[in-house]
This record gives C-alpha cells, sequence and structure tokens, in this order.
C-alpha cells in the first residue's frame, strides 16, 4: 500500500497542478523560494560583473523587471517561484521597508568617518532640508502646470515630495563600486540619508493633506520639529543605552554583532512605529553614534568579523531589495490597465524624468555658493557629480504603493491616480538607475575624478619594483625543497602576470620632484598623509595589544583625522589636536599642599595622568612604527626626511611631558606599563593556545577550558586594574638611595620627626 502511494504521489501532483496552483498562491514558504532566487542571482551577477563597468545594482533591477515581467505579462507564470514573487509584490509597503531599511541604514551610516562627518555636516544639510524643499515645489509645480491628470495641488506636491530625496540604498550602492572619492562620497551618502527622512516627513504631510487634514505653517513647523529632534534623541539614546551594554560583554564576538543588528531594528520600530518620528534618521543618528564612540569597541578578530558580518549583510538586503524593486515595477506598469491605455503616459514618463534632472541641478546650483563655502567645498566638476548621482530607490517606491493601497479603499484618492503614482515612481527609480546609474563612472572618467594623482602614480609603479624583490626573496626562501629540489624562477615569473613588465632599474617616486615644484608640493602632502595612516595604523594595533584604553584610542584617531585634513597646507599637525588632554592640572601643586587629604590628589590627578601618560607613549611609539616604515619602504628621499622630521618634531612635547611625570609622579608611569604588560602577557597566553589547537597538540575542548581561564585574568585585569598609590613620606625616605644606605641607628630619628610633621 506504502509503495503504491509513492509510486502515485508524482503523478497525483502533475495531475492536479490547477488545486496546487491555488495552493501554492498562499503558501508562505513560496516567499522563502523567491529569497533563495534571489540569492542565487545575486551571485551570478557579483561573478560576470566581475571586473566589469555595469554597476551590479542596475543588472539586480533588470533582473527582477524581467523576472516580474514574465509572471505578470505573459501566459508562463513561474509556479512557485511565480508564487513567491506574488507574495513579495503584494507586501505592505511599510514592512517592505521595515525588513530592509535598519540593516542597511546603520551599515552605511556606521561604515563613515566621523571627522568627515563633522566637516560635511552642513553641505549634509543644506542639501538634506531645504534642497527636499526646494525640489518638491519645484516638481510639484511641473506636475500640476504640466501635466494632463487634473490632479489637486496637495496630489501633485505629493508626488513631487515622493521623488525629491535621494535614494539612500542605491546611492551607497553605487558609491562603493565606484569608489568616488570621499569627500564627495560623504557628502552624497550623508545627504541620501538625511534627506530621505525628510522626504518621508515631507511625504507624510502632503498624505495627510490629500486625505483632508489641514496644517498651516506652524503646526508643519511643529511636526517637522518633532519628528526630526525626536528621531535623533531617540537614536542617541539607543545608541548611549547600548554602547554601555555593550561596555559589559567581554570578547563575545556573537553577542557584539547580534546587539548591533538587534538595535539598529528596534530602534527603527520604537520611532517609527512607537513614537511616529522618522525611523530613518533615528538608525542613522544610531550609526553614526557608534561611528563616533562605539567604533574602537571591536577590537581584533571582533572588527573583523564586525565589518564582513555587516558587509554580508548590506550586500543580501541590495541583493533582494533591487530584485524585488523591479518586481514591483513590473507589477505596476503590467497590471495597470488604464496606463495602457493612456497612450502619453510613457511621454509624461520620460518629462518626469527631465523635470527630475532639472529639479536636481536647482537644487545644487541654488546652494552651490553655500557648499562651496562650508566643510571641505566644491568644485562645478564635484557638483556635477552631485546632481548626476540623485538616484531614487526603493524607499520611494514604496511610499508610492502606500498611496495605491490607500486609493484602493479611499475615495479621496482615485484608483487611477494610486496606479499613475506607481507608475511614474517605479519609472522615475528605473530611469536613474539604468540612466545615471550606468554612466556615472562614465561621467567620472571624463572629468578627470577617477584617476590618480601624479604623486599616487609614481608611488604605484615604485611599489611594482618593490613588489619584485619580495617575490625574489620568497623564491629563494621556497626555491629549494628538501623533498622536491629546486624550483625554476623564470617558469614561475612567467605566472606572475602583473610583474612581467617591471624593469629591473627602479624609478624613486621623488626623483623628478627638483625640477617640478608643484609635484614636490603634491609628493610631500602624499608622503605626509601615508605616515599619519600608518600612525592610524599602529593604533590600532596599540588597541588590540592592550597598550592603549578605549577612550585613548578615541582621542588618538580623532586627531589623525583631523591633521590629515591639512596636510596640503601645513606640516604634521596630529600632536595640536591631543594638547587638550596632555597636561598637568591647573590645580595641581595646590593639591600637591598637605592641606588637601591624599586621595583626593589621587582622585583628581592620577586618572587624569594616567590617561596623558597612554596618549603620550602611544603617539611616540606610533610615529617610531611610522617613520621606520616609511623608511623602509621608500628609502633615502629628500620629500621623506622632511617628513620625518616633522614627525621627530611632533614628539618633542611628548617626550618633554612624561619626563615631568617621571620626576613628579613616577608611580603612574609604572602602573601604565603594568597594565600594559600584563595585558600584553594574557594575549600572548591566549595567543599561544590557538596555535596549540592549530597545531592539533590540543584538542578543541582542552583549549577552550584554557583559554576562558585565561580570560578570566584577562577580564579582571580589564574591570579591576592596578591602581596608582601614593607612597607614604616614610616609605620614599627609606627608598631614597642615600638614607637606605644609613644604618638604622642614624635613619631613625629624621624618619619619625617627617612623620611627625606630616600628620599635624
Amino acid at each position: 500500500m506504502a509503495a503504491v502511494t509513492a509510486w502515485q504521489l508524482p503523478y497525483r501532483i502533475l495531475a492536479s497542478a490547477a488545486e496546487e496552483e491555488e495552493d501554492s498562491s498562499s503558501d508562505p514558504t513560496n516567499a522563502v523560494a523567491f529569497v533563495g532566487l534571489c540569492l542565487v542571482l545575486g551571485i551570478v551577477c557579483r561573478h560576470l560583473l566581475r571586473g566589469t563597468r555595469v554597476p551590479y545594482t542596475v543588472a539586480l533591477l533588470i533582473l527582477g523587471i524581467g523576472l516580474g515581467s514574465i509572471e505578470y505579462g505573459t501566459h508562463h507564470q513561474m509556479g512557485r517561484i511565480g508564487a513567491g514573487i506574488r507574495i513579495w509584490a503584494n507586501i505592505d509597503p511599510g514592512l517592505l521597508l521595515a525588513v530592509f531599511l535598519p540593516a542597511l541604514l546603520f551599515e552605511s551610516s556606521f561604515s563613515m568617518e566621523v571627522h568627515q562627518i563633522k566637516r560635511c555636516i552642513v553641505q549634509m544639510m543644506i542639501l538634506a532640508g531645504p534642497g527636499v524643499i526646494i525640489s518638491t515645489f519645484v516638481l510639484g509645480s511641473a506636475l500640476k502646470l504640466t501635466f494632463p491628470y487634473d490632479w489637486s495641488w496637495k496630489t501633485s506636491l505629493l508626488l513631487g515630495g515622493l521623488l525629491s530625496a535621494t535614494d539612500p540604498v542605491a546611492v551607497v550602492a553605487l558609491l562603493k563600486e565606484l569608489g568616488a572619492s570621499k569627500k564627495l562620497s560623504t557628502i552624497i551618502e550623508g545627504e541620501s540619508l538625511m534627506n530621505d527622512g525628510t522626504a518621508i516627513v515631507v511625504y507624510q504631510i502632503f498624505y495627510q493633506m490629500v486625505l483632508g487634514k489641514s496644517y498651516d505653517w506652524t503646526a508643519i513647523i511643529k511636526f517637522l520639529s518633532q519628528v526630526t529632534f525626536g528621531a535623533v534623541g531617540i537614536g542617541l539614546a539607543f545608541g548611549i543605552v547600548s554602547v554601555l551594554w555593550l561596555g559589559f560583554i567581554f570578547n563575545d564576538t556573537v553577542i557584539e554583532i547580534t546587539l548591533t543588528l538587534a538595535v539598529s531594528y528596534v530602534a527603527y520600530f520604537t520611532a517609527q512605529g512607537g513614537a511616529g518620528v522618522s525611523g530613518v534618521l533615528t538608525v542613522m543618528t544610531l550609526g553614526m553614534f557608534y561611528a563616533g564612540v562605539a567604533r574602537t569597541a571591536f577590537k581584533g578578530e571582533s572588527q573583523q568579523s564586525l565589518h564582513h558580518f555587516w558587509e554580508m549583510v548590506a550586500y543580501i538586503a541590495n541583493t533582494l531589495i533591487f530584485i524585488l524593486s523591479g518586481v514591483v515595477i513590473a507589477e505596476g506598469v503590467l497590471s495597470g490597465e488604464n496606463v495602457f491605455d493612456h497612450g502619453k503616459s510613457w511621454f509624461y514618463l520620460i518629462l518626469l524624468y527631465v523635470y527630475v534632472q532639472v529639479s536636481r541641478f536647482i537644487v545644487v546650483a541654488v546652494s552651490f555658493p553655500l557648499l562651496r563655502y562650508f566643510g571641505y567645498g566644491l568644485d562645478w566638476k564635484e557638483a556635477i557629480i552631485l546632481i548626476w548621482s540623485g538616484l531614487r530607490g526603493a524607499v520611494a517606491l514604496s511610499l508610492s504603493l502606500s498611496v495605491k493601497q490607500t486609493s484602493d479603499s479611499s475615495s479621496l484618492i482615485s484608483s487611477d491616480t494610486g496606479v499613475l503614482f506607481v507608475f511614474f515612481t517605479g519609472g522615475i527609480v528605473f530611469l536613474t538607475l539604468i540612466v545615471n546609474g550606468s554612466t556615472t563612472q562614465f561621467i567620472l572618467r571624463l572629468l578627470d575624478l577617477d584617476k590618480l594623482s601624479e604623486a599616487k602614480r609614481c608611488v604605484l609603479e615604485y611599489t611594482k619594483y618593490k613588489m619584485l624583490n619580495k617575490a625574489k626573496e620568497a623564491f629563494g626562501d621556497l626555491g629549494d625543497d628538501k623533498e622536491l629540489g629546486p624550483a625554476d624562477w623564470p617558469t614561475v615569473k612567467r605566472y606572475i602576470a602583473s610583474l612581467n613588465e617591471i624593469d629591473n632599474k627602479p624609478v624613486h617616486p621623488h626623483e623628478a620632484s627638483e625640477s617640478d615644484n608643484d609635484l614636490h608640493l603634491t609628493n610631500l602632502k602624499d608622503i605626509r598623509e601615508r605616515l599619519l595612516n600608518g600612525v592610524q595604523a599602529a593604533y590600532w594595533n596599540m588597541l588590540d595589544e592592550g597598550r592603549i584604553t578605549q577612550s585613548a584610542a578615541n582621542i588618538l584617531m580623532q586627531s589623525v583625522d583631523e591633521a590629515i585634513d591639512l596636510v596640503s597646507r601645513e606640516p604634521l599637525c596630529d600632536w595640536k589636536g591631543l594638547k587638550a588632554h596632555v597636561h598637568f592640572p591647573n590645580y595641581y601643586k595646590f593639591l600637591q599642599t598637605s592641606i588637601c587629604p591624599r586621595k583626593l590628589v589621587t582622585y583628581f590627578t592620577v586618572e587624569r595622568l594616567e590617561s596623558a601618560c597612554y596618549i603620550c607613549a602611544a603617539f611616540l611609539r606610533a610615529h617610531r612604527i611610522a617613520r621606520q616604515q616609511l623608511h623602509d619602504f621608500i628609502g633615502d628621499s629628500g620629500i621623506a626626511s622632511i617628513v620625518i622630521n616633522e614627525s621627530e618634531a611632533e614628539g618633542q612635547e611628548a617626550k618633554k611631558f612624561l619626563e615631568d611625570v617621571r620626576v613628579t609622579f613616577p608611580q603612574v608611569l609604572r602602573v601604565v606599563k603594568t597594565r600594559q604588560v600584563t595585558y600584553s602577557v594574557l594575549n600572548h597566553l591566549i595567543e599561544y593556545l590557538q596555535n596549540l589547537k592549530k597545531a592539533g597538540i590540543l584538542e578543541e575542548k582542552e583549549m577552550l577550558h584554557l583559554r576562558d581561564a585565561v580570560q578570566t585574568d584577562l577580564k579582571k585585569l580589564l574591570r579591576n586594574p592596578p591602581l596608582v598609590k601614593i607612597p607614604n613620606i616614610n616609605d620614599l625616605i627609606t627608598l631614597h638611595p642615600l638614607m637606605g644606605a644609613l644604618p638604622p641607628s642614624v635613619r631613625e630619628p629624621p624618619e619619625g620627626s617627617v612623620s611627625i610633621t606630616y600628620e599635624n
């Protein structure tokens, strides 16, 4: 009986296809099947497009439109995959945003550099605030005056506001592929993150007005203020609480990464659903807070794991959201018969695309004097890229779907208007991604914004010669094998195609600088920047080794960021950003008098001195490492010597401060060094155990047991570090070399007199 049933099962499935199709349309597992198909298509696209100039997101959007066209536009439906497509296409727009936006927004804002955000924040706010409002009224007026749909001003401004913001998902994905300059990427990415929240707020205002709610200017300003400042406040609150929580987690990468993921979604839902403020601005604030405060909380393997995790999350979310956007566009076009009945709709879509580009041009042109003045400034070439990179994406599409849903159940918005909103928004998303996204790299190359500077090109060529020498050294070490014998260098070199065209006469990158003053200045700037990058890398290593605390690391790295901005105008100046944190307190002499209790001296003085000693020691060590690395790479060079001398001069004040502390308060230096050595020893023990595990000498359970014991000691060190103890006067006298050499009978009277004097 069982055998007959098993044999008949495939036949029964094929025979009842109609019944199965009806059941599968409501089967939620089909949505998972569609996700699997999207990931496979994403893998194929990423693999095939690697090395080409076709943006990955553009290919995904085209694939999504193709899938949607097959499912909705032909009789060849796709079975369970098609059912999954229909489930996702009919998803609630708010749920669509809630699934993808928190992770994508947190990843992009967390990866931004805080120093550049500070420099570009005014430019971002100009584009995201007044820029969105100007674009809304320009597009709304154009729609009202030129489109034949008899829309009211409120409806026209609703669509104008919906299309005014550049989409952070699309923009960030494009910039990562193109490799634009950091300054330009920060402005474009920061603007897209901010104005997306602004556009949603503007959309909500006009959406409520279309549905019959009235606003005066006072109510609008109050609403904007509440939504904006409320979002920033919630983002900061979640950031502070989660970072404090993060401080209690010790060496647990899984929990640390999960916390960052969880807090992004919880913050979004709390803001969007609970408090009624902008979830986009909330998550953006949260991510930037993490970038500024908690970046150094993730060290070593945790930092690498966090980077890879969020890179993977962003890749998966981008893959799904762009394919799904293509499906929604196809569904919106092919299911709306009224659109095709109106023969001019396609013409007006092209006209709307022109209006979108014109409105973007007007926003940048009006704002250009301010954009040029604030932050890093902006030249006309970068302004062109800023105009052309105004992509629209899933956020605008989701908002248009909300309008369509309302039009199906409300008499205030006609169903034709809802279909046209989806049609026009989907068309603009498609055109901006296909036209603007595909040609941005060409425009970057046309404007010479993607070329390496002459200094960087010379260093690149010089690096190839260094690579050839390293290859020869490696061959010398590996070419002769005890078991297999020697290898053939000419044959090996033929397989190293990247080094085949290099001559044996290296050209030093600074040889032409003597005759070319401009190139000399360019090389000087380049070498300063490279040395500072080496200094910052040394800080990261010292943080992993326990040589500096997390708070000291934040201060040190910020000083490097600030100094990099000035390398073209003045000598190395990263010490300038540290001076405020490295000095004896003004009240130190008063605390040293006998009036103040010793505990008060310790509380107000020692902690600051410890932090200052950490900073000075790290600064000197990092510069010493960076100078050595620069000399090993560049060798003897006039320009390199100038920068090395600048670095040595920078460290004079740090050396003097440490010497003053050594004379005045030697216990502080001793405790700082004790902490560093203890942390380093414990880390070496953990590394030793891991190497024993890799070598097969220890089993997994044995290694974990021993590692947990060492980590317990490490946790104790971090939470209860050795403290500075001010010695008694008698101890100082006893430890003095002259007094210690005296016999006890001679030493006792002075000790007693000092003790009595101190007690009085």
